[in-house]
């Protein structure tokens, strides 16, 4: 971490796993690599689970509330004004801390961002962007679950968000951008594909490619993949599932050959999992909103929670969404 005093606001009580995991990934972060967290919960909760750790203090703002995976998101964070994902995006707008991390509602997380923060210039819907392995030659995937329902203006805007945070994070001057289709011939796919098509065509601030088809998300066709979140978000959870599959069917195959059998291929094996570990990841970053919201998988352990709130840490030093906002307008990212 460089030495900018960066504090990252911790729904500590989202996520299917939340608070223990969150508190532990919370603690984790700080002693590994020196972020500052602020909890964001049930007070006493925390501190009864912080007391279990055994590592010492970290700042907690109240919030009696939570809200629910199962709840709708803009209607719970208008009605829960106590809950801790509310609290946490308020904590941000009023500079207690300069990022959130969530790994509760999706929609839920969007709303809170939204109606504490707004957007930025330009930006009609946020999307949420995700990070695909391997992670030398990562792809960008979003929405990944902010909009089920788009129009094809969204997916361009889209296109333009992904491709100023591919350049930002992995270094590219000019991403590839491609629109996710059931076939790469121009004029395949629904009707909202075939107007996508022609507007990602005619926008010249991106690299547009063209139509990819699923199989070639991992196959370094592109830099950004383009989608609605409906289709976003179904592929995502396929493309986990699929590595997860794949990973436990080798090494339950593997140890088969037993312990002196596996001795060649173990090394290949782990790397490859730890390639395929959405942990390491990190949390998706939901751009387009006027600050800095990463969302978490709500399944997500420690390790995710630590990453995702590196991830957080280092949207804020990069200056993600000030150099998003001047790539959108073309004014380059230093502007």
């Amino acid at each position: 971490m460089s030495g900018t005093r960066v504090v990252v606001a911790l729904d500590a009580m989202g996520g299917d796993h939340a608070p223990q995991v969150t508190v532990r990934g919370a603690l984790d972060a700080r002693d590994e690599m020196g972020i500052e967290v602020l909890l964001v919960g049930e007070r006493e909760v925390l501190r009864r689970h912080l007391e279990e750790e055994g590592r010492g203090e970290l700042p907690i703002l109240h919030a009696p509330e939570v809200i629910g995976m199962e709840e709708e998101g803009a209607l719970a964070v208008r009605s829960r004004e106590n809950s801790s994902l509310v609290v946490a995006a308020e904590a941000v707008r009023e500079g207690k801390a300069q990022a959130l991390v969530s790994a509760g509602n999706t929609g839920a997380a969007m709303a809170a961002s939204l109606l504490s923060w707004g957007r930025i210039r330009g930006a009609k819907r946020p999307a949420v962007a995700v990070v695909l392995p391997p992670p030398d030659s990562p792809t960008l995937l979003l929405d990944a679950g902010a909009n089920a329902d788009c129009r094809p203006e969204h997916l361009r805007q889209f296109a333009l968000l992904g491709s100023a945070y591919a350049s930002l994070r992995f270094g590219l001057e000019r991403p590839r951008v491609g629109l996710l289709n059931i076939g790469t011939e121009e004029g395949k796919g629904n009707q909202l594909a075939r107007e996508a098509y022609e507007q990602l065509s005619s926008e010249e601030r991106i690299d547009f490619v063209g139509n990819i088809e699923g199989r070639d998300i991992a196959g370094g066709a592109v830099d950004v993949v383009v989608t609605d979140g409906f289709t976003g978000n179904v592929t995502l959870k396929v493309v986990e599932g699929v590595a997860s599959f794949i990973t436990r069917r080798l090494l339950a195959g593997l140890g088969e050959l037993g312990e002196e059998g596996m001795k060649p291929v173990l090394p290949a094996l782990l790397r490859l999992r730890e390639e395929l570990d959405y942990r390491a990841i990190g949390g998706a970053p939901l751009l387009g909103v006027k600050g800095v919201c990463i969302i978490a998988h709500g399944s997500s352990d420690a390790v995710a929670i630590k990453n995702s709130l590196r991830v957080a840490a280092e949207a804020v030093e990069m200056g993600l969404v000030e150099r998003t906002e001047r790539l959108l307008s073309g004014r380059g990212p230093e502007g």
